[in-house]
């Protein structure tokens, strides 16, 4: 090899070496706030990211808005593969039927990378409610009254429509109270001013340690490991369900090759089992499925959950 040739081949390897060096950061942005659960998974899937891929990953909080300026921001980030939307279900399930306008569409905007973990919803009372049972819960509610109504910790929540998916299945006329987040509710909840509510699974434990509230059903198809004396709406007779996910989406146009590569490292990442034992503290449960089952699951759950929020009328603007 000539001196030349050797200088040419020395300075297109140095040149792709700063190429690599100097690639963008991958970032992860996300609606929520940190100290969030979505926060604290968004994290420890960037760590993991950031080894696998080897190459940095940021996380990026872009709070306002319920999560939906997060939305909008990866919605016109370059399709490059550098920029992936960390959300939960109601940014894109829910938000479409809730909002007249959204200014994105979660079919048309967005290329699904992966679903990394759900969570569940349960039902239950304050302590001092005489209801051991969903359905005696059910028949309290029927007589009418206070009974007849339930907490959230917003409305246009999932919480909320779930809600009203279980009065809709039990027959009942329920009449649905917001309060201003999740902390409001509990605190309604242990002095009694409110007597039912659906929060999250990880909510109720902290309730029933607090011995202010008892949870009667879970929403997932099975009874879960941490509760295992909780039946779930099925068993007690009504037959919905209401699991919610979190999972990342790319902007439209991206590169199948790159939303591939992002999927297989992001599912890698979450099954890994120190991710899992972080994460089940927190009402999470690992699931790491690619983009083809991601699209189902949001086909399938905007569907289901449209058609309960179409029947409740509710618009949140």
């Amino acid at each position: 090899m000539t001196l030349s040739r050797r200088a040419a081949l020395t300075g297109t390897l140095a040149f792709a070496g700063t190429a690599r060096a100097e690639a963008p950061p991958l970032k992860l942005v996300l609606g929520y706030p940190p100290g969030a659960s979505s926060d604290t998974l968004t994290r420890l899937i960037a760590d993991k990211m950031r080894v696998s891929l080897g190459r940095t990953v940021v996380v990026e909080n872009k709070t306002g808005a319920v999560g939906i300026v997060a939305n909008l921001a990866v919605k016109s980030a370059p399709p490059d593969g550098n920029t992936l939307l960390m959300t939960p279900l109601a940014n894109m399930v829910a938000f479409p039927h809730s909002y007249a306008r959204l200014d994105y569409d979660p079919f048309k905007d967005y290329v699904p990378v992966a679903e990394l973990a759900t969570f569940d919803l349960g039902l239950g009372v304050g302590s001092a409610v005489p209801a051991k049972t969903l359905a005696e819960y059910a028949a309290l509610a029927r007589s009418g009254g206070t009974y007849a109504n339930f907490a959230s910790a917003a409305a246009g929540s999932l919480p909320h429509f779930f809600g009203l998916m279980f009065a809709k299945a039990a027959g009942l006329q329920l009449t649905h109270v917001p309060y201003k987040g999740t902390a409001a509710v509990m605190q309604a909840m242990m002095s009694g001013e409110i007597p039912a509510a659906v929060l999250t699974v990880a909510d109720w434990g902290t309730l029933q340690q607090s011995g202010k509230g008892r949870m009667l059903a879970v929403s997932s198809a099975q009874r879960l490991a941490q509760y295992p004396d909780v039946p779930t709406f099925r068993e007690s007779g009504y037959d919905i369900e209401g699991s919610a996910w979190y999972a990342l989406f790319a902007p439209a146009g991206t590169p199948h090759a790159a939303v591939d590569k992002l999927a297989v490292a992001a599912v890698e990442a979450v099954r890994q089992p120190d991710v899992r034992r972080k994460l089940e503290p927190l009402g999470l449960a690992v699931t790491g499925r690619g983009p083809v089952e991601m699209a189902h699951i949001l086909r399938a759950d905007y569907d289901k959950w449209g058609s309960v929020i179409r029947a409740s009328g509710f618009k949140a603007d």
